[in-house]
């Protein structure tokens, strides 16, 4: 891959990965639509490993603060502090991680198409519009095992290209009655897991494959996808504090009309 390649995934997939308007479908189009070669799986991971860094360091605190108290709980066999949210990020990878096994394959040759990616962008788009309407204001303090078994299957849906992982989870915590900050924040805590499980699954492909790495484009693309994976993070939630998710909804539809008109 030349240089203008390399930047330009990385900072897709840094700059997608956590707005709800689907990463996979923007990584999928956009060679596409330039002509460029598939950037192969050795770069994927890379990708993955990028965004991976970014919210594993903006949710830092929490995430200590979670592991701290599930463990704690685990020894008391009791709710401890954040506890629960820890079993609800625990619980909610399940459904996704069933179906990424059961399906991942059948996805892989079947479903990333544009003209499948141009349906669940459109649908997925208008979800979160009615969504957003009705944003309810439970924080992230009144999530419950129930909820994340709901949102966990909501994710487990996101395994189809344009979807939008985050778009689905944040558009399921909605319709559960969240508040948008908190809806993203959980979206965000959920996407831990799967990026480490995907990131596993292609690092065994890459393995088996032997595949030659070119070091220096990989490393790249984790500082590039790492760094706006985190400028994402903390812009996205500042906006969603003061604004609605209008604006990526309207994206959506327009990304999605104009995929109907090209492919």
């Amino acid at each position: 891959m030349d240089a203008i390649q390399i930047i330009f995934l990385s900072l897709i997939q840094g700059f997608t990965e956590f707005l709800p308007i689907s990463s996979s479908a923007h990584l999928i189009l956009v060679p596409k639509i330039f002509g460029w070669q598939d950037q192969g799986l050795a770069f994927d991971v890379a990708l993955h490993v990028g965004t991976l860094i970014a919210v594993l360091y903006y949710f830092k605190i929490e995430i200590i603060n979670i592991l701290r108290d599930f463990f704690k709980s685990i020894k008391v066999r009791k709710p401890i502090g954040e506890s629960t949210l820890g079993w609800a990020v625990l619980i909610g990878t399940i459904p996704v991680g069933l179906a990424g096994l059961s399906f991942n394959e059948f996805i892989s040759e079947t479903l990333r198409t544009p003209n499948v990616i141009v349906v669940t962008t459109l649908i997925f788009g208008l979800a979160l519009f009615f969504a957003d309407k009705n944003v309810g204001n439970k924080s992230e303090t009144a999530m419950t095992i129930k909820v994340a078994i709901l949102i966990g299957i909501a994710q487990a849906v996101a395994l189809i290209p344009g979807t939008s992982r985050s778009g689905i989870t944040i558009t399921a915590a909605l319709f559960l009655g969240f508040n948008r900050v908190a809806s993203a924040r959980f979206s965000f805590l959920l996407s831990i897991p799967v990026i480490v499980l995907a990131g596993g699954l292609e690092i065994i492909k890459l393995i088996e494959s032997e595949t030659i790495v070119i070091w220096s484009e990989l490393f790249l693309g984790v500082v590039l996808s790492a760094i706006s994976a985190y400028i994402c993070i903390y812009f996205f939630l500042k906006f969603i504090s003061k604004s609605s998710m209008l604006p990526f909804v309207i994206y959506r539809l327009f990304l999605g009309l104009i995929l109907l008109s090209v492919f």
